[in-house]
């Protein structure tokens, strides 16, 4: 039954990614671990411009991970480190500034996991088909003539 855990986690992915691309993080990355790792499922990697914005980043991930309910297990952030983990369980989110996420290189690290699409995080849920809308203006009907 891991299809509801893995569903549940991709959701968290999706509320992540929508937070770091309206925050304007760089080079954002959503790797697919869940083969690899036994503590976690996703892995999201992206890049801020300075600490104030590392900073920014993470307030804004706490923000939305609260108000969605998904329950945030730890934060590791080291004063002036340039690196960040907000751990969601199922997803790990490491932001750094540039040259600590170059120097780590998570992504050659974790090669071997299967790099997530944008489309497929973007992508809209279906919508339910609305009931077709009564035009406003008068339809003339013709009348049968027998």
């Amino acid at each position: 039954m891991t299809k509801p855990k893995k569903s549940a986690a991709f959701e968290t992915v999706k509320i992540c990614y929508a937070v770091l691309d309206d925050k304007k993080a760089g080079d954002i990355k959503v790797l697919d671990v869940s083969e690899q790792s036994s503590i976690t499922d996703y892995l999201i990697l992206a890049t801020a411009t300075s600490e104030p914005h590392l900073r920014a980043l993470r307030v804004e991930m706490e923000k939305a991970l609260d108000s969605s309910g998904a329950r945030i297990v730890g934060i590791e952030m080291a004063q002036e480190s340039g690196w960040v983990v907000v751990d969601v369980f199922d997803v790990m989110v490491h932001l750094f500034l540039g040259n600590v996420r170059e120097h780590y290189n998570l992504e050659r690290l974790w090669r071997d996991a299967t790099l997530v699409p944008e489309g497929r995080i973007l992508k809209a849920e279906p919508e339910k088909k609305a009931p077709k809308a009564k035009s406003k203006a008068p339809v003339k009907r013709r009348s049968k003539k027998a």
